[in-house]
């Protein structure tokens, strides 16, 4: 009995040995059929760069330029008040009183938010004269300007005329743009790449060789330039302005070009 005992287990040992041999043998045939696959797809691409050393592979450089156009659909205003008296706190309230009546009518009457009105310059200077040579103090000048955002542009000549009729004096530093600029690079750089790959494949044509992957790229190209309208006003708020006087202002275009070069590979 205990010969036979020994046999079986000798034969159960045998087999789960040949179990993980089987297992091995699966896994190695498996990596085998991988690895012959990955041989065959290197030597069919290898077969496009046959005759060219992998040190150095030709390829061919071109440019193309792309152009895209957009309107304005945001204005900025420079509005502002300069006022002179006697002493800091005569000069303090005349300005505070026109400044924050003009903060209330663009937030009340033009809807503006308030994070697009910002206070950008605001300082107290003492006014000299010099009589004879002799330094006198003559008063003081209270300066306070604004940058208003307006992203309905249609309401520009209404702020303008409003601005008049509060009696500001320094009214300007008018400039439209594109809000989505990132939009219209992606747009002109679209263009240029197209351009630039038709650029090539015609020369590859010419030559008879052909164009493989990209290898570098890079672009150039401006930024879209505010548009500026020239304009002071400075004299409307000597009198005050009526609907009659409000200025015809036209936002225009915005336009940015990208020049696109890029390097392909030739097979």
């Amino acid at each position: 009995m205990i010969g036979k005992t020994a046999d079986s287990r000798n034969i159960t040992n045998f087999m789960e040995n040949n179990k993980i041999l089987k297992v091995f043998a699966s896994v190695f045939a498996v990596f085998a059929i991988v690895y012959l696959g990955v041989l065959t797809w290197n030597a069919i691409k290898a077969h496009d760069y046959i005759g060219i050393s992998q040190e150095q592979r030709h390829s061919i450089i071109v440019s193309g330029e792309g152009e895209s156009v957009g309107v304005p659909d945001i204005a900025k205003i420079q509005l502002g008040h300069s006022v002179e008296k006697a002493t800091v706190a005569l000069a303090q309230k005349d300005n505070t009183e026109k400044m924050n009546g003009l903060i209330k009518k663009l937030k009340d009457d033009f809807k503006i938010d308030e994070k697009d009105i910002k206070t950008t310059n605001y300082n107290v200077t003492a006014i000299y004269d010099w009589p004879n040579g002799r330094q006198v103090l003559r008063g003081y000048q209270v300066n306070q300007n604004l940058e208003v955002k307006l992203r309905d542009v249609d309401k520009v000549s209404q702020v303008l005329e409003a601005a008049g009729q509060l009696s500001l004096n320094q009214i300007g530093g008018l400039s439209f743009e594109v809000d989505d600029q990132e939009g219209l690079k992606q747009e002109a750089r679209i263009k240029a790449i197209r351009a630039a790959k038709l650029k090539a494949e015609g020369l590859a044509e010419v030559a008879g060789v052909k164009l493989g992957r990209i290898i570098s790229f890079n672009e150039s190209g401006n930024q879209p330039v505010p548009a500026y309208y020239d304009s002071s006003y400075k004299t409307l708020g000597m009198g005050g302005a009526s609907s009659e006087s409000r200025p015809e202002i036209q936002a225009g275009t915005a336009e940015i070009k990208i020049t696109a070069t890029v390097e392909y590979e030739i097979l």
